[in-house]
């Protein structure tokens, strides 16, 4: 049983698993959980202002085993996954990492996994909210291509934190040092076979650590906590805020399935004149030829400050029009301001434009607001002499 409040308690069951990481996060703190692809993920370890400043000031562990994979092999697999996704892979290389999205025939996102390209014809997607297992198997059924898709077993951790490069070469040696943004390589510590990769859901420098065998992960946690805590290393969770701070998007929250990639303006991400198919790509086609009718925008939000981050979306309206919606807002202690990503209508969308906020606590008024709302340049994710080769490189962007 979770206690969710005070007052209330809700159990799910067998069918929500539990990660290899579990029993690690009860003991080291986690106060509260919830559900994110058919698992539990720890969502607080206590204070998350504290949090965030243990993840921006030095280095946090969390447990991420819901970013599911969905393993893509077989003669095929190149093809196939570029079928997945509007972003061209033409130049995708072996131990790349790639962030794409999976859209439906409308051209709405499915869900913006980070691809990771482990061999010629061996994909991982590392999955958002969402059940793309299913997609792509369905998608693969009557397909005629020869692909072999599953749910390997693979439990990530994210090492996030301007310490975390220090804490990787004690764990790792030099040689880590030298994996580049956006890339991943083969490790084994302590005979736990392992694949780790210099990315991450905070915009900091940090790095992800897929577990490849579930049976090691009680061992895995408690090992890097060892080694990391003299380097200041803390257990926690994604930060809302700095995620937020740094525009990047969650699933669900800031877009859906009637989301489009030019609503969000991430056309980057989407090749309209590449040769290769790919599903929704006419609708698309269509889209970028008509322009969208809203698009996401960064907002301040005047008044006291945000407790917590918001559970629903809050109607903006400019002269008792309603004109959109925020997504997701919170607090930033850093910023001492309240900010929030929103949907607006593509005319009211301008940087500048001031509007009405209805919440569930007042009015507020807000400006729109250039976005990200901190390092829009990704300076500190790419720390290191290797960020000059892949200043174009970004999760949130276009890495």
């Amino acid at each position: 049983m979770l206690n969710v409040t005070q007052n209330h308690k809700f159990g799910f069951g067998t069918q929500i698993r539990k990660s290899p990481y579990f029993e690690a996060t009860m003991r080291w703190g986690a106060t509260s959980y919830s559900v994110y692809n058919h698992m539990y993920i720890p969502r607080s370890f206590g204070n998350p202002e504290e949090n965030f400043w243990n993840l921006v000031n030095k280095a946090t562990l969390s447990d991420v085993s819901v970013q599911r994979q969905v393993e893509i092999k077989g003669e095929d697999a190149a093809r196939f996954v570029q079928f997945l996704t509007p972003r061209n892979l033409s130049n995708f290389a072996v131990g790349q990492c790639k962030y794409i999205l999976v859209t439906n025939a409308n051209g709405g996102i499915l869900n913006d996994p980070v691809l990771l390209r482990l061999g010629e014809n061996h994909f991982w997607l590392s999955l958002s909210d969402s059940d793309i297992l299913l997609w792509a198997q369905g998608v693969a059924v009557n397909s005629g291509v020869d692909v072999e898709i599953c749910e390997p077993d693979v439990s990530p951790l994210q090492l996030q934190g301007p310490h975390s490069g220090d804490i990787m070469v004690a764990l790792f040696g030099e040689t880590i040092r030298e994996l580049k943004y956006y890339r991943l390589a083969e490790f084994n510590l302590l005979g736990i076979p392992l694949i780790v990769s210099r990315t991450g859901w905070s915009s900091e420098l940090g790095y992800e650590i897929y577990l490849r065998d579930s049976n090691r992960g009680d061992d895995l946690w408690e090992y890097i906590m060892k080694v990391g805590q003299p380097l200041g290393l803390k257990p926690g969770h994604t930060s809302a805020i700095r995620r937020i701070e740094g525009g990047m998007l969650s699933y669900h929250a800031d877009m859906d399935a009637n989301t489009n990639p030019f609503e969000l303006g991430l056309e980057r991400l989407v090749d309209l004149q590449m040769e290769a198919d790919f599903i929704g790509k006419k609708a698309l086609q269509e889209i970028a030829k008509q322009g969208v009718s809203r698009r996401q925008v960064g907002i301040e939000i005047d008044g006291e400050m945000l407790t917590g981050a918001n559970n629903e979306f809050w109607q903006i309206d400019m002269e008792s029009k309603h004109i959109g919606n925020v997504t997701s807002a919170i607090y930033s202690p850093r910023l001492q301001k309240n900010i929030a990503l929103a949907m607006v209508h593509k005319d009211y969308s301008e940087i500048g434009l001031e509007a009405e906020l209805h919440t569930p606590f007042g009015q507020r008024g807000i400006k729109i607001v250039p976005k990200p709302f901190y390092d829009p340049n990704k300076n500190l994710a790419m720390v290191g002499s290797f960020a000059a080769s892949n200043n174009n490189s970004s999760q949130t962007v276009s890495s």
